[in-house]
């Protein structure tokens, strides 16, 4: 079993950030060698013929649900010091994985969506907020957006509703329009991570560059929250997997003779966010 990185420290400007506006920006997330290596992985899977997981949308999106369940070659993404210590902030140590989504939005104006009356604007696990009502939703999950084909003005990034995750109703969407007055869009590069939490207001631009825009999304949530994607039992299996990555891919509580161990599921993160050791952002990339 390898030996967890250490975690760089969160960056206080992002987490205001996020705490502020409902996302951020992770700059240099992931190496260009790495990113090219996950585009690769994911341009196989999106020409195969794998039924599972796949999700595929009326508006043309491709893509799969469960992805590192498909290829390993996604793993890095899992546990990231580069990501993970933020989210871990954010939330806490008692996290685990709750979906990696790979999405290929394909380029041209979607059929069903990102027209007035049909805008796309929403915020994730909204059932959450039909049982507790719009404003009793917690922050329950954190995504990190990586973004794998070339980013251009015209690709359809993630666009944000900054302050939406504070709001007490439904943002409204001017009749005619398609966004609701204050949306934007990131200015990112490709190795960057845009981080967001389910109760920020979202929606995929509309992809106009010619080309599928490839994004994988992998959400973290609290470890009471169900999985959106089928478990990764055998994975969680590999003797190669750091205590960390076994913990994100649903480490239980209960002992091999069945017995509880509350709260040792989330032992491994928890030990590493309380003994370090912590390098500073400078120093990794250094």
């Amino acid at each position: 079993m390898s030996t967890p990185l250490p975690p760089a420290t969160p960056d206080a400007g992002t987490i205001d950030a996020f705490e502020l506006d409902g996302y951020a920006i992770i700059r240099d997330a992931i190496t260009p060698k790495l990113r090219d290596r996950l585009l690769t992985a994911a341009g196989k899977l999106l020409a195969s013929d794998i039924t599972q997981g796949r999700d595929r949308g009326g508006d043309g999106k491709d893509g799969f649900r469960g992805c590192l369940n498909l290829d390993r070659a996604f793993l890095p993404l899992l546990a990231n010091p580069a990501v993970l210590p933020t989210v871990v902030q954010l939330l806490s140590p008692n996290i685990h994985l709750l979906s990696a989504h790979l999405i290929a939005l394909p380029s041209g104006p979607p059929r069903t969506i990102r027209i007035p009356g049909r805008h796309g604007w929403h915020r994730d696990m909204y059932g959450v907020t039909a049982d507790l009502g719009f404003p009793n939703t917690p922050r329950m999950a954190i995504k990190a957006a990586h973004y794998l084909t070339p980013v251009t003005p015209d690709c359809g990034l993630t666009m944000f509703l900054p302050g939406s995750h504070r709001l007490t109703e439904e943002p409204v969407v001017p009749a005619g329009a398609i966004d609701p007055p204050g949306a934007t869009t990131p200015h990112i590069t490709g190795t960057d991570a845009v981080l967001f939490e389910n109760r920020t207001w979202h929606t995929g631009g509309i992809n106009r560059s010619g080309r599928p825009r490839i994004a994988l999304m992998l959400q973290y949530g609290y470890r009471w929250l169900h999985p959106v994607d089928d478990p990764t039992t055998d994975l969680r299996k590999d003797p190669a997997l750091t205590p960390i990555e076994q913990q994100l891919l649903g480490l239980p509580d209960r002992r091999p003779d069945g017995l509880l161990a509350k709260g040792s599921g989330a032992a491994p993160i928890r030990s590493w966010w309380e003994t370090g050791p912590w390098t500073s952002v400078e120093a990794k990339k250094s």
